[in-house]
């Protein structure tokens, strides 16, 4: 089995190369550790408040009433939400999700619960 080298987390370049312990980027100049590169793909995984691990196109539930911001819509503690988006967090919203008569909303992985397929 051949092993790959990962992609550059800065630039996503696919050139990069091994330096002795590091990993380093010759499109950007990144240079990291392997050790960083596993931390940084854990971080990145999207868990709902029960620890599951969430992923494009789930279907969630929202687990406590959730006022809109800038509007006079509340999100019922209940709703639920289908194909949701993972994307990367903006002020703690790390899903984007169209949810009915409100339209696309972010919505906050700690406050939904993934439903069963």
């Amino acid at each position: 089995m051949e092993y790959t080298l990962p992609n550059c987390p800065k630039c996503e370049s696919s050139y990069t190369y091994e330096d002795g312990n590091l990993l380093v980027c010759p499109m950007c100049g990144h240079e990291w550790s392997e050790t960083e590169n596993k931390e940084n793909m854990e971080a990145q995984i999207t868990r709902d408040v029960n620890g599951h691990e969430l992923v494009d196109g789930d279907s969630v539930t929202v687990i406590k009433d959730l006022k809109v911001k800038g509007t006079s819509f509340v999100i019922k503690q209940g709703t639920k939400v289908k194909s949701i988006r993972i994307v990367e967090p903006e002020d703690g919203h790390d899903i984007d999700a169209k949810v009915d008569k409100i339209g696309l909303v972010g919505l906050k992985s700690s406050l939904v619960k993934k439903l069963k397929n």
